[in-house]
């Protein structure tokens, strides 16, 4: 199927709803404990009712795009959203940001589960890992980006208008799928089943024997990656002293890594030694990292430019785990797309959602519990990527 060239820049600007939800506030950490209750890993847990959100979320919507199309799922999603933001805007307690921050994220889910299987519409194997580096190329700018407009945000109008400006992102979202998005699933494709089929079908997903490995890869993947975004406001701003728009920069340096990784991936070394060399090599590599990390951690000498050297590293590697683990999940369920994307996305953001609550409870201004964490997670990446199956259709 032939599609307009914009079209991955779109699919971009929807799945960055992720990064923009979570890259803007995490600046504004202290400032909302502060304000609405100073309770250890209050705002952690915030970011973990987040991620909980989005998991259950993406099995909502994962169905619901494989039998309403994709467009209609992601209308619905996002006016959720948008109006969930606003009343995280209007919160006056950790209790109802935490509820506003859930169903912000219950909404959102549509916009991370229907791109990719937008991309699963249109293309397989490298023309997929290439449909996806374009869409992490502007995805990626958000990561880059964010935090530093979130940390100018939050020092000349304080949080709450961070999620004015997330509430404004809703909108325009609306408006670019209302008039723009092509639906990439024609009505005698979509699936018109009831609530037990819909089960079957995330059944037969998830036994297959490829599907498991590859999304557990992608999952622990994302599981070191908010772990990092859990730990990180923590130890940058309380242990390296370091101002909320300084690291905001700090941030986009390391989301600059991902976006790098992803964009060297799709264009040169993917097409050169294939999805699976590529994968296993990026998952060694972050591995390494975050040995590093650790190593230098218990031992008392993590300093901040050591610290930066190694998060560059373990970003960088997840710049080219993310897009082939996602392309080696979907590439043998092309009739159940949006239940693969929906079951693939609970995973990455249940393991995050843990990831996150661990960190907020163990953390303090030190990067040891993140840098741990992380490293456990990573060796569970490696651990799934050794039994996930060779041989992706296509690469």
């Amino acid at each position: 199927m032939s599609f307009p060239v914009w079209l991955p820049a779109l699919l971009g600007f929807m799945t960055a709803v992720g990064s923009i939800s979570i890259d803007m506030y995490l600046p504004a950490f202290p400032a909302i404990a502060r304000e609405l209750g100073d309770v250890r890993g209050g705002a952690q847990m915030t970011l973990a009712a987040f991620f909980v959100g989005l998991a259950i979320g993406q099995l909502v919507f994962g169905p619901l795009a494989d039998r309403a199309g994709r467009k209609l799922p992601l209308l619905a999603g996002m006016s959720l959203y948008t109006l969930a933001t606003i009343g995280c805007a209007l919160s006056t307690s950790l209790v109802s940001f935490s509820v506003f921050r859930f169903l912000a994220a219950l909404g959102g889910a549509s916009s991370i589960v229907v791109p990719r299987a937008v991309v699963r519409d249109l293309a397989t194997g490298q023309s997929a890992a290439r449909m996806m580096a374009q869409l992490m190329l502007v995805m990626g700018l958000s990561p880059i980006l964010a935090p530093a407009l979130g940390g100018f945000v939050l020092q000349w109008a304080g949080w709450r208008s961070i999620f004015w400006f997330q509430a404004i992102y809703g909108i325009t979202n609306l408006a670019v799928v209302g008039f723009f998005l092509p639906d990439t699933l024609p009505p005698e494709r979509r699936v018109r089943h009831g609530l037990i089929s819909v089960l079957q079908r995330y059944i037969q997903v998830g036994r297959d024997r490829s599907f498991l490995p590859a999304a557990l890869t992608v999952g622990f993947g994302s599981a070191t990656l908010f772990a990092y975004l859990g730990g990180s406001p923590q130890v940058f701003e309380a242990g390296f002293h370091v101002s909320p728009v300084l690291y905001g920069c700090i941030f986009g340096l390391n989301g600059f890594a991902l976006i790098m990784g992803s964009q060297l991936n799709g264009r040169v070394i993917m097409a050169r030694f294939g999805l699976d060399r590529t994968l296993t090599g990026a998952v060694r590599v972050m591995l390494g990292a975050t040995v590093y990390l650790a190593v230098i951690a218990l031992a008392g000498i993590a300093g901040l430019a050591a610290t930066l050297a190694g998060l560059f590293v373990v970003l960088g590697s997840l710049g080219f785990i993310f897009p082939n683990g996602t392309v080696a999940v979907m590439a043998r369920h092309h009739a159940n797309a949006g239940v693969a994307s929906a079951l693939t996305g609970t995973f990455q953001f249940t393991l995050g959602a843990v990831s996150g609550m661990l960190v907020g409870e163990l953390g303090d201004s030190t990067p040891l519990a993140m840098v741990l964490i992380m490293l456990v997670a990573a060796s569970c990446v490696t651990f799934c990527n050794h039994l996930r199956p060779r041989g992706v259709p296509g690469t």
